[in-house]
Parts: C-alpha cells; structure tokens; sequence
C-alpha cells in the first residue's frame, strides 16, 4: 500500500495550524495553569517531602507536571478535532478525500505530538527559570516525551470518535484521563504507597509514562526505564490498531 504523503502532511499542517492560531488557549494558558501547581506543591512541601535521596522534592515534582501537561494537550487535541469535526459536518469531506484510515491517522496523531511536545516544552522552560531541573538522558526524556504525546493522542482519536456532543469528551476526560494522570505518581512516588495502591498503580499505564520520563531527569525511578519503555510501545500499538480499525470502520463517523 502506498501512502498519501502529500494528502496525510495537508492535513497534518491543518491540524497544528488549528492549535497554534489560539497558542494562548491552547499552549500558555496550559503552561501557566500547571505552574501555578509547582509554586504551590514546591513551595508546601519542599522542605518536608524527600522522594529520592540526593534531589529536593521540585526536582521531582516538574517532570511529572511536564508530563502531566504534555498528556492532555495531546488528547485533547485529537478529541476535540475529531468531534469538532463531527459536530460541524465536515468530517464527511474527510473522509472522502483520497486519504486512508492510516493516513488519517497519522495526521491526526502527529499534530496531537506536536502539541504535546510544545506544550510540555513551554512548561520545562519555564519551571527551568524557577528552580534547577536536572537531566540525566536528553534521549530518554523526547523518547518519553514523544511515546506519551503519542499514547495519549492515539487515546483522543478513540475519545472523539466515540463521543457523540461535548458531554460525551467531557466525560471521557473528568472520568478516564484525570484520574489516569493524577494517580500516576506526578506529586508522589508510588513506593510510599500502600501495598493496595501500589498493585493499583502498576495497571495505570499513564504511571509507566510518567516514571520512564522522570527516569530521563533524574535516573532514578519506582520501575526499570525498559519496563516502562515496553509497556508504553505495548500500549501505543494496542491504541493505534484500535484507532485505525474505527476510522476505517466509519463508527460513528459517517451518517
């Protein structure tokens, strides 16, 4: 099979122009919002909470904000085209143009990477003027960066082809990817847990992502980076096949 490549980039470029012309929504009010978290967790519990042995408790709070960040940019920004588009009627010219549910896809999903990965920079950069950000492998935080963005993009294709009206991705987020991503160990490591919680963790697949890419600031992590690096592949390949099999079904997409 041969790929459109110039069809799949169009609407990739439409896509991450769709985003960028509201930047201040879409990227600096994210980057403000998940701050105000550090001034306000950094500033209580600096002094009082030591996760890792030899980093102050700012260290490890940032990269799981970033991560925090960069997860639901990048759903939200597949959902909410997707059903945007729905809602609006035009997705129908997309799916008759020369475009495979693959290529669609891939649009779809490289644009949510680019948001993730824009957002959750603008947070870093920022939180790097505060405080001392550590990096112990440059690769694996973009692998990480880029992993995630992916999961949860592939996520938001699924959310906004299941959703019928705002209510419905509204749901999907307060019910699925909040909790998903507020118990995946951003403000605390899953070892000081109990042993419940601890197992509970361990099925949160957003916790892999989160400790895989605090593993690439401060090599150190509640699970082996490999681990992580193996479920979020796992977890990405399951979302992909999923996805591409709805949009090349048409569920819920065609009239």
């Amino acid at each position: 099979m041969t790929l459109n490549l110039f069809g799949c980039w169009t609407l990739f470029r439409k896509e991450v122009w769709r985003f960028l012309k509201v930047s201040v929504q879409t990227v600096l009010a994210p980057a403000v919002s998940t701050l105000l978290y550090l001034l306000v967790f950094g500033v209580v519990f600096e002094e009082a909470v030591v996760v890792y042995e030899g980093h102050s408790y700012s260290s490890f709070l940032v990269p799981g904000l970033v991560m925090m960040t960069l997860a639901q940019n990048a759903f939200a920004n597949s959902s909410s085209s997707i059903l945007q588009s729905k809602m609006n009627g035009n997705i129908v010219f997309m799916l008759l143009a020369p475009l495979s549910s693959v290529e669609l896809y891939l649009a779809f999903l490289g644009a949510a990477v680019v948001r993730g990965l824009v957002t959750g920079g603008a947070v870093l950069i920022i939180a790097s003027l505060l405080i001392p950000v550590s990096l112990y492998s440059a690769g694996l935080v973009l692998l990480f960066a880029v992993l995630s963005s992916g999961v949860m993009g592939a996520l938001g294709v699924i959310a906004g082809i299941w959703s019928e009206k705002y209510d419905h991705l509204s749901a999907f987020q307060n019910f699925i990817i909040l909790p998903l991503t507020f118990l995946s160990g951003v403000f605390y490591s899953i070892q000081d847990l109990s042993p419940f919680w601890q197992q509970l963790s361990a099925w949160n697949p957003v916790f892999y992502l989160i400790d895989g890419f605090r593993f690439g600031f401060l090599g150190v992590s509640d699970v082996a980076y490999l681990q992580s690096l193996t479920v979020a592949l796992l977890f990405l390949l399951m979302l992909t096949l999923l996805s591409v099999l709805l949009l090349r079904s048409g569920y819920k997409l065609r009239g």
